[in-house]
């Protein structure tokens, strides 16, 4: 499974340089980091061997886009699956709205 993965390096003169990758093992993100930060003008001594490689790993971010009359259509909703009306419960009330109408 892929992973979005920032390799952070240290160069010769102890500056850090992250870069993110996305890759599906640890070591398929450390080259694919030290192969893109080699090659960089501004990294002090990158033909040199790197000591250490540090690499956070993290899931690929998902982006979604919500029209506002979609949500309030679903917040407005009657009825549904136990679970559908406990979520808009919850979510009315963090909006500060009246929950009253709602019934589980």
């Amino acid at each position: 499974m892929l992973k979005s993965c920032r390799v952070t390096i240290a160069d010769m003169n102890g500056i850090s340089h992250t870069v993110t990758v996305t890759a599906e093992t640890l070591y398929e993100a450390v080259a694919l980091g030290v192969a893109s930060i080699r090659h960089k003008d501004w990294v002090a001594g990158r033909e040199q061997v790197f000591n250490c490689v540090e690499v956070s790993v993290s899931e690929i971010p998902i982006k979604h886009t919500v029209r506002l009359k979609d949500f309030n259509a679903w917040l407005e909703r009657e009825g549904g699956m136990p679970k559908d009306i406990i979520h808009r419960k919850k979510i009315r009330q963090i909006l500060g709205l009246p929950i009253s109408r709602i019934s589980v």
